[in-house]
């Protein structure tokens, strides 16, 4: 289903998918989690994504109300993205969604350093408790 054909519908849910709907939406809203980021921070931070698609995500990201994209008049230019409420409310759920995949992982389908990342967040959640 199409962007335009969830967002034709009034459901909260069918509204969240479509502004959520590519898998690299999350990434991106974990990726820049509380700070500001420049684009080729952020293409070199997620560098299995083109460039072009993910100028294409951010586009459609600051329609949505998810990020900011702030333009400094400079030479070279200079772009810092960050996100906004809606944004930084995500990163809870998108947590979430990590722990729930890593409880109920297949042995041996992560790499070592997305097993060393899953072991950093549980330590860091113990010492915050």
């Amino acid at each position: 289903m199409k962007k335009n054909e969830l967002m034709q519908y009034s459901c909260p849910l069918g509204k969240a998918m479509a502004a959520l709907g590519s898998k690299w939406k999350p990434i991106i809203v974990l990726v820049i989690k509380d700070r500001k980021l420049r684009f080729g921070e952020l293409a070199v931070r997620i560098n299995v994504i083109s460039r072009k698609v993910l100028t294409d995500q951010l586009r459609e990201m600051e329609t949505d109300g998810l990020v900011i994209r702030e333009e400094f008049k400079e030479l070279p230019p200079r772009v810092e993205y960050s996100l906004t409420e809606k944004g930084l409310a995500l990163l809870p759920i998108l947590y979430l969604l990590e722990e729930w995949e890593a409880k109920y992982q297949v042995k041996g389908t992560y790499s070592e350093e997305c097993i060393e990342l899953i072991k950093e967040k549980k330590k860091k959640k113990v010492t915050e408790m």
